[in-house]
């Protein structure tokens, strides 16, 4: 039986937070939260409470410390290795439409009776087929055992493991892919970086005038990674894109929540009204493939109970 729209359960990263508005008539109402002026587009920050059938998480993960070396790859070298990779490919490693993730959120609010922060930690897994059938899952994850995958996919035949919660189970029957995921999903991802930069801007909302929209970029592609899985060409398009973007610094080697090494680049330009969170992207050194991303705060924010050092958001991209 189909399910629910896919557009319904797809993951919305978090903006970082806007100032808290005062009041008109004093302090909000006890467990209130506010949407203040959002980052660059003027979106909203999202506050987000907590989902129907989610247990609560910890705190938050402890943020990826990267470690400098002598010699760090820089991005125009990892557009390079994964160009290369891009020219071996055959016809076959194109993208495919769907994607693996495993997500952190900070969930916020303001007000005197709200709860402290805590993180709603999930993994959710889409895959289409060539006939427009598919299915999706969406697993509250153990926040005792972060970065433990709580779906096992063999081959298309997905099992949950005992400490994951379903939260959603769709199957859809041919046919179905074209009118659940709009004219992003159908729009097949570009191989050359200036071209994906107009999707992004088209379809996914970033902006498109340089460094100082880093944040908004990676908000994008998070978006379009949630859509599409790319393969080595499309891997290029995306490195190259962000070296030829700027304000992404080397920060050193890291290790991800899932285990693997990878490479990380800092954006630690302005965010939005507060400019209060540090960007990280993460690489694979040896494709350049997307690893993932991580939100941290870089001051603390009363308001929200936050400390500077916390993590608000992270999402891990599996194959």
């Amino acid at each position: 039986m189909a399910g629910p729209p896919v557009g319904r359960h797809r993951r919305t990263r978090p903006e970082p937070p806007a100032a808290p508005e005062p009041h008109p008539t004093g302090p909000p109402p006890p467990g209130a939260a506010r949407r203040g002026g959002g980052a660059g587009a003027g979106r909203g920050a999202r506050l987000h409470p907590h989902r129907r059938g989610q247990q609560p998480g910890r705190r938050g993960p402890a943020a990826l410390v990267p470690h400098a070396a002598a010699a760090e790859p820089s991005l125009a070298g990892l557009a390079r290795i994964a160009r290369a990779r891009a020219r071996a490919a055959g016809p076959a490693d194109g993208p495919r439409r769907g994607s693996h993730l495993q997500s952190w959120t900070l969930s916020m609010g303001t007000g005197p009776d709200t709860a402290s922060p805590v993180t709603v930690p999930e993994e959710r897994i889409t895959r289409w087929n060539a006939d427009g059938s598919g299915s999706e899952l969406v697993v509250a994850t153990d926040p005792q055992h972060p970065g433990r995958p709580v779906i096992h996919d063999a081959d298309g035949r997905w099992r949950t493991v005992s400490d994951g919660k379903v939260l959603h189970r769709a199957t859809y029957p041919p046919g179905s892919g074209a009118p659940h995921g709009g004219l992003a999903a159908r729009t097949r991802p570009p191989t050359d970086p200036a071209a994906l930069r107009t999707l992004l801007t088209s379809l996914y909302g970033a902006a498109n005038d340089g460094a100082a929209t880093v944040p908004q970029l990676l908000m994008a592609l998070s978006s379009f990674r949630q859509e599409w899985t790319p393969g080595p060409r499309e891997t290029a398009a995306i490195v190259e894109l962000l070296a030829d973007t700027g304000g992404l610094r080397p920060a050193g080697a890291v290790t991800d929540r899932l285990g693997r090494r990878g490479q990380a680049f800092v954006h630690d330009g302005p965010d939005g009204a507060m400019d209060a969170t540090r960007q990280m992207v993460i690489l694979d050194p040896r494709t350049g493939q997307l690893l993932g991303t991580e939100i941290t705060f870089t001051k603390d924010l009363p308001d929200f109970r936050i400390t500077a050092g916390e993590v608000m958001s992270y999402e891990a991209w599996m194959p």
